[in-house]
């Protein structure tokens, strides 16, 4: 459901992800997606996927809140396999099941998709545990020294968060709108894929609308409290860097060392595991 979107959403809990300092979080976010993309073989992606793990327990997320993120890109991810798969070149000595279908091209396509709802996990950590307001507190102190060319920081930083926290409201609201338009006699799940293309048109005038009267609402309310983006403001809440930040940024390091390890020695460690289990 729509209601389970997970991006901009805050799960309060009082833990050691939630406490550390949202620009640490958004740099080591940052060196997580590095260290995805690090991952040359299936053993070290797997290691990025228990680092996650161990993050989501630290946070006290439930788990299944994270999962939900994938719903968002579920068909992105089954259609890009479905790409990678239909269009791989094959190789010299490649196994030939049927059609274009290729067991490397399988194994290829898997690991993309892995590498994928790995991304989209880790940034759904980061959403989870810091709050909209932290967000862009941390993103305009880390553009800050583009200030010093007269870039607009703090608009920049709060349009990212008014955008990312827009998406659960969002969601809730074509929610609202599909029930609102089944209750009428709209279809949505049976025909072929244009129909359904077509059946949505009802769903998304209304929800620009609804986007749009927002966006306005949200204005005139901050013209009414004599919001601006000056230069003079201050902050309620100053940013500080703890030991929390300093453990966090080691443990980053030492997994995508961890990771680069295992690229170099995949080989071997997979030679070592078969031995034991055979």
């Amino acid at each position: 459901m729509l209601s389970d979107v997970t991006f901009g959403q805050y799960y309060q809990a009082d833990s050691f992800v939630h406490k550390m300092d949202p620009r640490v979080k958004i740099l080591l976010l940052i060196a997580y997606i590095v260290m995805v993309f690090v991952a040359k073989t299936f053993l070290g992606l797997f290691a990025t996927l228990i680092f996650l793990l161990v993050t989501v327990v630290a946070s006290k997320v439930p788990i299944g809140s994270v999962l939900k993120s994938i719903k968002a890109i579920l068909f992105l991810v089954v259609f890009t396999a479905i790409l990678n798969i239909c269009f791989y070149s094959p190789k010299n000595g490649d196994t030939h099941l049927f059609w274009v279908v290729y067991t490397e091209g399988l194994i290829s396509a898997g690991f993309l998709a892995l590498r994928l709802v790995s991304l989209v996990m880790g940034s759904a950590v980061l959403t989870l545990t810091t709050t909209p307001v932290s967000l862009t507190d941390g993103i305009e102190s880390l553009l800050k020294p583009l200030s010093l060319v007269k870039f607009p920081v703090h608009d920049l930083a709060l349009i990212m968060s008014i955008a990312l926290r827009s998406i659960p409201t969002l969601a809730n609201e074509t929610e609202r709108i599909i029930n609102a338009q089944k209750a009428r006699g709209a279809e949505f799940d049976s025909g072929n894929i244009i129909k359904k293309a077509k059946a949505l048109i009802p769903v998304l005038i209304p929800l620009l609308i609804s986007a749009f009267r927002r966006g306005d609402e949200l204005g005139d309310a901050m013209d009414a409290r004599c919001y601006s983006g000056s230069k003079v403001r201050t902050k309620y809440k100053k940013l500080t860097l703890t030991f929390r930040d300093l453990v966090a940024t080691l443990v980053v390091a030492i997994a995508i060392t961890g990771v680069i390890m295992l690229n170099a020695y995949d080989a071997q460690i997979m030679l070592m595991l078969a031995k034991i289990w055979g």
